[in-house]
């Protein structure tokens, strides 16, 4: 389904303005497009969603540079696409550097951490139960703003990512769940 430029175009007038329903139509209407693309490409489920989210960050972060003489689907491809080149040289290079570590018999143990998950009142097992339907790094960023009470930065730094990730991500785990929320009976 191709999107109407008119709107795309005044969506992007909004979202340069600073609206956040602009922001959430912007990534809404072309989800799905970047995350296929990247799907393609990668092969990789999580990857692909990984991509697309720092798609759409540095592209709402740069959005002033965006010339509304192309599409916008386009630029967002193509921002889409150099990640994912970055992506893979960062992936190579880590992979030399852990060959070479694995050859001095120095890998080190990173055991993960159990999650837990302590709220017990009842009204919250539902919203809980549609939670636990998202992907982990959904969830997670979930319980940082609505259950510990996390501003944007304070996440960004517990999360270890750019500002911008953490925004984005939020939006889609809300969309998500908002999603799920509906479709239950």
């Amino acid at each position: 389904m191709e999107l109407d430029q008119n709107i795309i175009d005044l969506k992007i007038s909004e979202a340069k303005q600073g609206s956040q329903s602009a922001y959430n139509y912007l990534l809404n209407s072309h989800w799905n497009l970047v995350y296929s693309f990247q799907l393609k490409r990668t092969q990789d489920d999580f990857k692909a969603e990984e991509i697309t989210i720092q798609t759409f960050s540095k592209a709402f972060n740069q959005l002033s540079t965006y010339d509304n003489k192309y599409k916008f689907s386009t630029w967002l491809v193509t921002i889409s696409k150099n990640l994912h080149i970055d992506l893979l040289r960062k992936e190579t290079r880590a992979e030399k550097r852990l060959h070479k570590e694995f050859k001095l018999n120095s890998v080190v143990d990173k055991n993960p951490t159990a999650e837990d998950s302590l709220i017990t009142e009842q009204n919250l097992s539902e919203l809980l139960a549609h939670i636990k339907k998202l992907k982990p790094h959904y969830q997670e960023v979930i319980n940082l703003r609505y259950f510990q009470e996390m501003s944007y930065k304070e996440m960004a730094n517990s999360l270890d990512e750019p500002l911008s990730n953490v925004k984005v991500k939020l939006l889609r785990a809300r969309r998500l769940l908002s999603d799920l929320i509906e479709k239950t009976p």
